[in-house]
């Protein structure tokens, strides 16, 4: 990422972003928790996208480059943590499940950034133990740095619905299954149907916060029938993609 902005302090604060709109790469010398209160947002580094609808935040840890995407109508709530004060012990960007009572800990908190009274302290506190038992969610493409990978995904991304098996990719970019396979695994952590299902979700994601109809999204995303792409949206996200918008 170039032109790498350093905000010493993350600022605990709300903020609106349209649609589309992003604030570019910058680090932090806090941690960061990032929460969209409508909308999904999409946190980038160097690593790979996190991804994260409203009943998920994502964790950033102090020092990391990033940059945020909006997609649909965003209303973002930032909590800012020191260094030294990380409740998680996570030293890598993460997306956690967000309760409802962490979900209001975080409106609350981020209503009056600069109040610095007894209250306000005891509201962090208590966010911070709700923090502690978020369980962690695995909603995120990893970035290929292999360039026969990254021409894979590339093109997966192009078009999330290709149903091309991973011989068939691998033969139309001059490469193996075998070595896909192994690359998936050693440099994506996942293996490719997993990361080929956290593609499409992800592309899901995007659309129904762009209020694309549920059935649209299931053809355009790749998965074979409405009901097919319900059964899995609920299962990663703990609600159904026709109230994704209403949601939390």
């Amino acid at each position: 990422m170039s032109n790498i902005r350093h905000m010493p302090e993350a600022p605990t604060r709300a903020q609106a972003l349209d649609a589309g709109e992003r604030i570019d790469a910058h680090l932090h010398d806090d941690h960061q928790i990032v929460y969209a209160g409508s909308g999904v947002v999409a946190v980038t580094t160097d690593a790979g996208t996190w991804f994260a609808p409203g009943n998920r935040a994502i964790w950033i840890p102090a020092g990391t480059v990033h940059g945020h995407r909006a997609h649909g109508n965003l209303h973002l709530h930032f909590v800012g943590l020191p260094a030294d004060d990380n409740p998680l012990g996570l030293d890598v960007p993460t997306v956690l499940t967000v309760s409802p009572l962490l979900r209001e800990l975080i409106r609350a908190y981020t209503l009056a950034p600069h109040d610095t009274g007894a209250e306000r302290r005891r509201l962090l506190a208590v966010l911070r133990d709700q923090l502690r038992a978020s369980p962690q969610q695995p909603v995120q493409l990893p970035t290929p740095t292999d360039a026969r990978l990254a021409a894979v995904c590339a093109a997966l991304h192009a078009d999330p619905a290709d149903s091309r098996t991973l011989a068939a990719l691998g033969t139309a970019n001059g490469v193996g299954q075998r070595t896909l396979s192994r690359l998936f695994r050693s440099e994506l952590g996942m293996t490719f149907p997993q990361w080929r299902t956290q593609l499409r979700l992800y592309h899901a994601l995007r659309m129904l916060a762009d209020d694309t109809p549920v059935t649209t999204v299931a053809h355009r995303c790749g998965w074979s029938s409405a009901s097919a792409f319900i059964d899995v949206f609920r299962r990663a996200f703990g609600y159904t993609p026709g109230t994704h918008n209403r949601h939390p």
